[in-house]
């Protein structure tokens, strides 16, 4: 089954008041997060068009609907603050509640959506009528409920219980995504049959339809004008912080959420990879390297990477051909990317580093990405694991291709990365931004 229309259950009347491009009320008070006017006036400079969200949220929660029917499931719940972003497209605290989870959403077989909130804030939920019911008591962690945790879990099922009674009878059958202790002890205890909710998660959030694409070529927009005046303000003498900081500033100007890590790097500390921003001040004529992953407009992830060549004078040429190797990593493996394509040969076809590169690789040669970093995870040969990823790729799906190139022991790493859409018929690049013209040897 899926969800046609929920006339019955408006929460926002849409011929009330001025709209903006995606749909949302064009209210300065509103609750509703999202693209400031910025990004708005950029897009439509550069002929983007934003994604209709309600057209947007209705797919998604269809998705999850026949990912339910595909496996036999009469529910799932949701405590993963980006799954329960993909089901009811609302948010509260995102950080705090990756490590806090006071948040749950609870989608039936029938389509209905109850969210969990803060008790405080059931009105964050109100601009999306596909949230039929807001509700408090998914906090079954230590911090907020010390010695009685216990009973704030059993609480909490009780609850499940009565509204699963509601909507599907008898039926216990249910996906769980990430709970807490108490909380997976108080569903089994209450007679469910707790299965894994990731694996429908991911795989339901994999296949993008039309106007998640659309947010995303927004986001990518969004990104990239981002990391422009990044990349204008960057300067020998300053620190790495200072430079990481007008990516964060330019992606909140323009609605944007958050950033996931720090990972930009100058110089030595660019090699082993994965060292975060820090005080150190950026040298004259040094490698400048970072990976946005940066959670942008409509909460899509935009994660790409460069390296520049930060002074007054000249790579050198280990620095050259280090960045062609990326380069020829990168476009090879792009090449391979079509419908109907394994996993595998991602992994086993298409360029592979000398071996003198193996010890600095990247983790991944791909990975997927949607509303964060998602899956399928595309493996090194070093590291491919027969059976965990037997699929093909298919149309919707978005990818990131990586290259970090670093000499074994080397003075630097040179890190590049473009987000990518699979096609009906092949592969479309959504990363416009430009390579470094001095690190090419022009």
């Amino acid at each position: 089954m899926s969800i046609q229309h929920v006339r019955d259950n408006r929460k926002i009347d849409p011929s009330q008041g001025e709209r903006r491009p995606d749909g949302s009320p064009d209210d300065n008070n509103r609750i509703e997060i999202g693209p400031t006017h910025l990004a708005f006036d950029e897009w439509a400079a550069a002929g983007l068009t934003p994604p209709n969200l309600d057209a947007m949220r209705l797919y998604r929660l269809n998705r999850i609907i026949a990912g339910l029917a595909a496996r036999d499931l009469d529910a799932v719940l949701l405590f993963d603050p980006l799954n329960i972003r993909y089901a009811s497209d609302t948010t509260n605290m995102q950080i705090w509640n990756t490590h806090n989870p006071f948040r749950a959403c609870l989608v039936t077989a029938d389509g209905y959506m109850v969210v969990y909130d803060y008790k405080n804030s059931p009105f964050l939920c109100d601009f999306n009528p596909l949230v039929r019911e807001v509700r408090s008591g998914a906090s079954m962690f230590y911090f907020a409920n010390g010695d009685r945790t216990g009973d704030a879990a059993r609480n909490f099922v009780s609850d499940l219980d009565e509204i699963m009674s509601t909507r599907v009878g008898k039926g216990r059958r249910i996906a769980v995504d990430k709970i807490m202790v108490h909380g997976y002890q108080a569903l089994v205890s209450g007679g469910f049959q707790v299965v894994e909710g990731e694996e429908l998660m991911e795989h339901t959030r994999a296949i993008k339809g039309p106007d998640e694409i659309l947010a995303m070529r927004c986001a990518m927009h969004a990104c990239e004008q981002s990391v422009a005046v990044m990349e204008r303000e960057a300067k020998p003498g300053m620190t790495e912080d200072a430079i990481w900081a007008h990516l964060h500033a330019e992606n909140i100007k323009r609605g944007g959420e958050w950033i996931e890590t720090r990972l930009l790097a100058s110089g030595p500390r660019t090699y082993p990879w994965f060292q975060e921003c820090g005080p150190r001040i950026v040298q004259n004529n040094e490698i400048l390297a970072f990976d946005t992953d940066l959670v942008g407009v409509y909460g899509m992830c935009s994660d790409i990477s460069r390296t520049w060549f930060l002074g007054d004078g000249k790579p050198s040429q280990e620095m050259i051909d280090d960045y062609r190797l990326a380069l020829d990593h990168i476009e090879e493996n792009t090449a391979l990317v079509a419908p109907g394509v394994h996993l595998r040969d991602l992994t086993f076809k298409g360029h592979q580093l000398p071996d003198s590169y193996v010890g600095g690789q990247y983790s991944c040669r791909f990975h997927g990405v949607g509303l964060c970093d998602e899956w399928p995870l595309v493996a090194y040969p070093q590291e491919y694991v027969e059976g965990a990823f037997d699929y093909t790729l298919q149309p919707g799906m978005m990818l990131c291709v990586e290259a970090l190139i670093g000499r074994d022991g080397g003075p630097f790493s040179i890190k590049l990365e473009n987000q990518l859409l699979v096609t009906q018929d092949g592969v479309e690049n959504l990363t416009s931004y430009p390579w470094d013209d001095r690190l090419m040897g022009r």
